[in-house]
């Protein structure tokens, strides 16, 4: 291909539009109005993969048909439960604690759509936090941005110290998993030249 190919980000994360400009990719900016809930009996995977569907579409029905729509949604499951962003502080400590010292995954649904093509993808990523103790979590919350983040946390901020060990995708727990993507833009025959 020639032609540079239009290329939007379907989302107001500044994550994942830093870590597409670390492989040079320079996409428009939209923010998507869609209602992240969650529908009876929806598993984790299906959740993500459905929101990041509808956050492309959202935006291709605003006019993008022709360009490449880069959508994701990233949540954090421990025990079972599904966690999103923190509602306020109480809520971001709560997160924290129920972190400390375990597993959890973080999954994040990727959508593409270009022109009359639909790609779904899923990365999951095992994270294991040390324990932290609550003064640990109000020093954290005092001095870092949390509000916006799935678990109340991005790993390549000031939580990376809490992290003992990781087993998937880093990108992956930053929001958007490069890789995966790099694999689904080969599949529609895009190069990262074309975009």
């Amino acid at each position: 291909m020639n032609k540079k190919i239009n290329t939007i980000l379907a989302s107001s994360s500044p994550r994942r539009l830093e870590l597409l400009n670390l492989i040079n990719i320079k996409p428009k900016v939209q923010n998507p109005k869609v209602k992240e809930a969650i529908l009876a009996g929806e598993d984790p995977e299906s959740f993500v993969s459905r929101i990041a569907v509808e956050k492309g579409k959202y935006i291709r029905n605003a006019n993008y048909s022709d360009d490449l729509i880069i959508s994701a949604d990233t949540i954090v499951l421990i025990e079972n439960k599904m966690i999103g962003k923190p509602s306020g502080r109480e809520d971001a400590f709560r997160m924290l604690e129920l972190l400390s010292g375990k597993i959890h995954k973080v999954i994040t649904g990727v959508s593409l759509l270009y022109k009359d093509k639909e790609i779904i993808r899923t990365s999951v990523t095992k994270v294991k936090f040390s324990n932290i103790n609550g003064r640990e979590i109000n020093k954290y919350l005092d001095n870092e941005s949390y509000m916006d983040k799935a678990g109340a946390y991005a790993i390549q901020g000031k939580a990376s110290i809490f992290v003992e060990r990781i087993n998937g995708c880093y990108f992956n727990v930053m929001g958007f998993p490069l890789n995966l993507f790099y694999s689904m833009i080969k599949i529609l025959n895009i190069s990262i030249e074309d975009l």
